[in-house]
């Protein structure tokens, strides 16, 4: 069972309209997926471009004027994800959604899980010309921004293309990329390769999320 988010409201703020979503689910026989069975090795991939959502958030409260809007990526990424698990049986191990704290926080939390270091390649990661233009102005990285409609797969790099393949044939996950892999490094640390040739450190992220989701 599955159940959305929980609201705490001050005294006297609860007689508004209040959505709470919940569902039942299956888990199939054989699947097996989760943050502690990252293997060194496997490769990492996301679904799609990364920051959407935080930027047009933030456009929308603010009243940003940028050039080329921004709409959110909300969207159901349970049909996507079935297809990814049953194009590469065994293959999957672990799934994450890049919401709070973004694909950075994601990747981090899952390398501490599983006791794996992790190289990320930041000229793969697809960030859309729009977004990395707003973060540019407004100091932020794209790689805290939440994300609603994004996932994030952990597979046996013998699979990655093929898992790679699939997502692409969905229409939310048309500009999924592999963006990196696990390594035998220092145990949940996670690097990034910049596009200028650097590495450098890939933490949590720390403080107040820019722009608040919820």
């Amino acid at each position: 069972v599955m159940c959305g988010d929980t609201k705490v409201v001050g005294r006297g703020q609860a007689d508004k309209i209040f959505i709470n979503t919940a569902g039942v689910g299956v888990i199939d026989e054989g699947v097996d997926v989760a943050a502690d069975r990252v293997r060194t090795g496997d490769a990492i991939l996301v679904s799609g471009t990364i920051g959407d959502h935080g930027v047009a958030i933030l456009a929308g409260r603010e009243g940003l004027p940028l050039k080329v809007p921004v709409r959110s990526d909300s969207a159901p990424m349970n049909h996507l994800v079935q297809a990814v698990l049953a194009a590469a049986p065994g293959a999957v191990h672990a799934l994450r959604d890049p919401t709070r704290g973004g694909l950075a926080t994601a990747v981090v939390e899952v390398a501490h899980a599983s006791g794996v270091a992790v190289e990320l390649w930041e000229k793969e990661i697809p960030v859309r010309p729009e977004v990395a233009g707003a973060c540019e102005v407004l100091g932020l990285d794209p790689l805290y921004l939440a994300n609603e409609g994004k996932t994030i797969v952990w597979a046996e790099d013998r699979a990655a293309q093929k898992i790679l393949a699939v997502m692409r044939e969905s229409e939310f996950g048309a500009e999924a990329a592999i963006i990196g892999r696990a390594t035998a490094g220092d145990p949940g640390r996670v690097h990034i390769q910049t596009v200028v040739g650097g590495r450098r450190v890939v933490d949590v992220l720390t403080g107040q999320q820019l722009p608040r989701i919820c």
